[in-house]
C-alpha cells in the first residue's frame, strides 16, 4: 500500500523489526490449556456467539465516516442529515446505512495511543501497545478469541478472508488459533475435494491420509519443535474440511450476492463472513479488511481510485447487507460487528493536498448485533471535530482500544482481565493490559 504519507511500502519499518526479532517466534507456539488465570471476577455480557471485527486500514476521517459536521470542508452532495439517537451521517456517503440507524451504535470519543499505520494497526488488532522486543509474541485479538472459544465444530475458528498485509497473527498461542486465511472466489476452495479418480476419490484420499498419520504418529507424540506440533494441529484441522459437504458451499456465493454486496474482496470477505457465524459450525470470529483510508490528498476527487466516495460506498454496500441478511435469518443478535481504524484523520478545514493527514485525537467506531443496542451514538465531539467534548459513558474519560477489546470479549463471554501466566517467553500475558487494575473496561453503555 503505497499511498504516499512515508509510512507504506513492500517493507515497513515494522517488517523489519519482525525479521529481526522473528526467530523468538518459534519457541511460541505452544501454551498450556490451563495456563489462564483471572485476576478478578468481572460477570462478562456474553450476548454474542461471534464477532465480524472489519478493519478499516489506512486510518478513516471520523469527520467524512461517522462524525460529520456542517462546514466548509464537505462536498456540496455531502447531505449531512441527524437521525434518531444523535447519530449524524452523510446520505450521500452513507444511504443504506442511514435508513437502519436502529442497528447502529456510533462511538464517538474514542482516542488512539498511536499515529503510525504499523503501530495503530498493531494496536486495534491485539488490544496491545507495540513494543518490538515482543511484538511477535502477541496475539491478535481473534486469535485470544479462539483460544478461548474454539474447538466446537469442524471449521477452524478464526477466519482471515483476504487479510491486512501486516496481520499480526496467534502469536505464542498455539497454533491451531492461527487465522484461516485465502482470497474468497465465488467458487470457494478447489482444494476441498480431489475428484481425480472419480467415485473412488474418497477412498484414495482417506488411505494416503491414514498413511500420513502412520508415518508421523511418532513426531506427533514426541515433535521435534513447536512448529511441528502447530503443524500437526493445523493439519488435523485442515482435514475436517475436505470431503465435508457442509463445509464446501460457506466458502462460495452466486454473482448475485456480489453484486449486491458491492463487488470485489471486501464484498467477497463479508458474505464468506456472513456464511460461516450463520453456519454455526465452530467459526467464532471473522477478522474482514477494508482498505484504502489513507487520505492525503484528493480524497473527494472521483479521478482519485480511491477517493471517500468510493470507500463510504462500498463500507455502506458490504455493511448494510451484512446486518440486513443477518438480521433475516436471526443472526444479528448473536454476533456482534466492529468496524474500527487505526485512527483517525485532522480535522476541520482539508490540507493543502485536499486531504486529511493523521490524528490520533478523535476517532469514531461501528458497532451492530450481539447485544448491541442501537439507534444512538454515544460521545460527543466538538464543531470541527478536533476534541471530545462528551465522553457519554460511565468512566467519564475517553475511550481507548483497551476498553474496546474489553467490549468484544465481554460481548462473547471472554473474562477480560485474564492473562496466561506460564508463556514460552517467561513473561505473563494480560488480554487487555491495565484491565486487571481496572484501568480499562468495556463501554457497557453500548449493550441492550
Amino acid at each position: 500500500m503505497n499511498c504516499g504519507c512515508g509510512t507504506h511500502g513492500p517493507y515497513t519499518r515494522r517488517h523489519f523489526l519482525f525479521g529481526g526479532i522473528g526467530t523468538l517466534s518459534t519457541a511460541l507456539l505452544r501454551t498450556p490449556s490451563d495456563a489462564a488465570q483471572s485476576s478478578a471476577n468481572p460477570i462478562p455480557r456474553a450476548t454474542a456467539k461471534a464477532c465480524i471485527f472489519v478493519n478499516l486500514s489506512g486510518g478513516p476521517s471520523h469527520l467524512d465516516t461517522f462524525d460529520p459536521k456542517d462546514g466548509p470542508w464537505n462536498p456540496r452532495d455531502a447531505d449531512i442529515r441527524q437521525y434518531p439517537g444523535n447519530i449524524i451521517l452523510s446520505r450521500r456517503f452513507f444511504p443504506m446505512l442511514s435508513d437502519m440507524t436502529e442497528h447502529l451504535c456510533i462511538l464517538r470519543s474514542v482516542t488512539s495511543w498511536e499515529a503510525a499505520h504499523s503501530r495503530g494497526q498493531f494496536y486495534i488488532q491485539t488490544g496491545h501497545s507495540f513494543n518490538p522486543a515482543f511484538a511477535p509474541a502477541l496475539p491478535h485479538i481473534g486469535a485470544v478469541v479462539s483460544y478461548e472459544l474454539g474447538g466446537k465444530g469442524p471449521l477452524p475458528p478464526y477466519f482471515s478472508p483476504n487479510p491486512a498485509g501486516d496481520e499480526q497473527r496467534h502469536g505464542f498461542l498455539p497454533g491451531r488459533n492461527a487465522p484461516f486465511s485465502f482470497s474468497p472466489q465465488a467458487n470457494g476452495l478447489n482444494n476441498l475435494r480431489h475428484d481425480f479418480y472419480g467415485n473412488q476419490s474418497l477412498a484414495f484420499f482417506e488411505n494416503a491420509y491414514n498413511l500420513l498419520q502412520t508415518l508421523e504418529e511418532p513426531l506427533r507424540s514426541q515433535p521435534l519443535s513447536d512448529d511441528m506440533a502447530a503443524y500437526s494441529a493445523m493439519l488435523g484441522q485442515a482435514r475436517a474440511l475436505v470431503y465435508n459437504p457442509a463445509v464446501s458451499p460457506l466458502l462460495q456465493f452466486t454473482s448475485a450476492d456480489e453484486a449486491r454486496y458491492g463487488g470485489g474482496n471486501f464484498a467477497r470477505s463479508l458474505i464468506v463472513a456472513r456464511n460461516l457465524v450463520r453456519s454455526k459450525l465452530g467459526t467464532v470470529f471473522v477478522s474482514v479488511t477494508h482498505n484504502g483510508w489513507d487520505q492525503h490528498a484528493r480524497q473527494f476527487d472521483t479521478g482519485n481510485g480511491q477517493n471517500i466516495y468510493r470507500l463510504t460506498n462500498e463500507l455502506d454496500r458490504g455493511l448494510a447487507n451484512l446486518i440486513a441478511d443477518l438480521r433475516a435469518t436471526g443472526d444479528l443478535s448473536s454476533t456482534l460487528i466492529v468496524a474500527i481504524g487505526e485512527f483517525g484523520r485532522t480535522p476541520g478545514l482539508l490540507n493543502n493536498r485536499d486531504g486529511r493527514d493523521h490524528y490520533r485525537n478523535v476517532m469514531s467506531v461501528l458497532l451492530a448485533g450481539g447485544g448491541v443496542r442501537g439507534g444512538r451514538a454515544i460521545g460527543v465531539t466538538d464543531a470541527t471535530g478536533s476534541v471530545i467534548d462528551d465522553f457519554g459513558w460511565s468512566r467519564q474519560r475517553v475511550i481507548y482500544v483497551e476498553d474496546i477489546a474489553s467490549t468484544i470479549y465481554s460481548a462473547l463471554g471472554i473474562d477480560w482481565t485474564k492473562s496466561i501466566e506460564n508463556t514460552p517467553l517467561g513473561r505473563r500475558y494480560i488480554y487487555v493490559v491495565g484491565a486487571e487494575t481496572g484501568a480499562y473496561g468495556p463501554v457497557e453503555e453500548v449493550f441492550a
